[in-house]
């Protein structure tokens, strides 16, 4: 058992690497109704976006991936919380989000969950 104290406080930002920031800031801003917390440019010609939900401390980066790294298809690890899962769902179902078919009720203690996919392939998990 460590006795080191933590100097971490919080979970600030996840990053998603992009080929595409501008299709990826309107699918979290207008698809998700996440919001657009930064957009600025940094270093050589690259440009800086986090995106989050309204009044959520931790926000999520959309950025150009290191040279040489690929974009898309990616198992993101990122899981969402709601209060309503089955609106969601339907939400952004309707709304042409890949979704997951239907939401995963696997009972105690997995909460109702589903899977969904951003416009480059990247899975997000939606916990209810």
């Amino acid at each position: 058992m460590s006795t080191t104290k933590t100097r971490i406080s919080k979970l600030g930002v996840v990053c998603i690497p992009v080929s595409d920031q501008e299709r990826a800031l309107e699918f979290y801003v207008d698809k998700l109704g996440f919001e657009k917390r930064a957009d600025v440019p940094f270093g050589d010609a690259y440009r800086w976006v986090e995106v989050g939900p309204a009044g959520g401390e931790t926000t999520i980066a959309i950025v150009p991936p290191p040279p040489g790294k690929p974009t898309g298809g990616m198992e993101t690890g990122i899981g969402l919380q709601t209060s309503d899962i089955d609106a969601l769902h339907a939400e952004l179902r309707d709304a042409g989000v890949d979704v997951d078919a239907e939401v995963s009720r696997m009972g105690d203690p997995v909460p109702p969950l589903f899977w969904f996919r951003d416009p480059e392939g990247n899975t997000l998990m939606v916990v209810g």
